[in-house]
């Protein structure tokens, strides 16, 4: 029931993520202004707003122009919902749970963000950092130091990168970086990046084979930095202990 709680509620929350998506890129305001299609301007009602529901019901079309409503907005929401169940299962009940969902949803926001638009923006990148060193001396099984020290590799590392490939690296990707590293802390921040660079070369690699891009082509980083410190968060003990036991 409470994992069920939890998935429901990121449902829910996933509807909001959509509208950070959508209107953070764009200046816009996150409590001003009524949602409206993108195609036709119409503002919709609050039976065109149901998360999941109304998609499904609409056949993924706007009610007033026919246009069609990305596949994103569903994605996100039942996404954040299986994620929000995947939390409540692992962490419940618990002040960690609460920091692990509010992270989560952030780098929902910065996953979506980057793959859409290929950008890491500083209006998410620094409220996010500042939430996480507040949180810091909150975190449950982790001290501050252990949190600050997370960030600070995770900063360096991805700048030095930066520094010395600065067309592979970009500063979104170092800014996202210390904020997972604070997220996950020190050591579990060495998995997170780890997860990340394993994942961004193998679908770079696979993309290169299948001649979908050439090798100097850049695809978005931060997407697998998200994914990577969201595995960690979740499931970073158990698979820190694997790979531990198999060294």
């Amino acid at each position: 029931m409470l994992a069920a709680g939890f998935a429901l509620f990121g449902v829910i929350l996933g509807s909001f993520l959509n509208v950070c998506i959508d209107r953070i890129p764009r200046g816009g305001s996150l409590i001003k202004g009524r949602s409206h299609c993108d195609a036709c301007g119409h503002s919709l009602s609050a039976l065109d707003l149901i998360p999941v529901a109304s998609y499904l019901w609409l056949r993924g079309r706007c009610r007033y122009c026919g246009a069609r409503i990305p596949p994103r907005v569903p994605a996100v929401e039942i996404g954040t919902g299986a994620l929000f169940a995947l939390i409540g299962l692992r962490y419940p009940a618990s002040l960690e749970a609460v920091l692990i969902a509010a992270y989560s949803a952030l780098l929902i926001v910065f996953l979506v963000i980057d793959l859409e638009s290929g950008r890491i923006l500083n209006k998410l990148s620094y409220p996010a950092i500042g939430l996480a060193l507040l949180a810091a001396p909150l975190t449950p099984r982790r001290t501050a130091t252990e949190m600050l020290i997370g960030g600070a590799i995770g900063f360096g590392l991805l700048l030095l990168i930066a520094l010395v490939y600065p067309a592979g690296m970009g500063m979104g990707d170092v800014k996202l970086a210390a904020f997972i590293g604070l997220a996950v802390g020190y050591p579990q921040v060495w998995l997170a990046l780890f997860l990340a660079f394993v994942g961004g070369g193998s679908l770079s690699g696979a993309l290169v084979l299948a001649k979908r891009i050439g090798r100097k082509d850049p695809i978005a980083f931060g997407p697998f930095l998200a994914a990577g410190a969201i595995a960690t968060m979740l499931y970073g003990e158990q698979i820190w202990s694997w790979w531990a036991g198999g060294l």
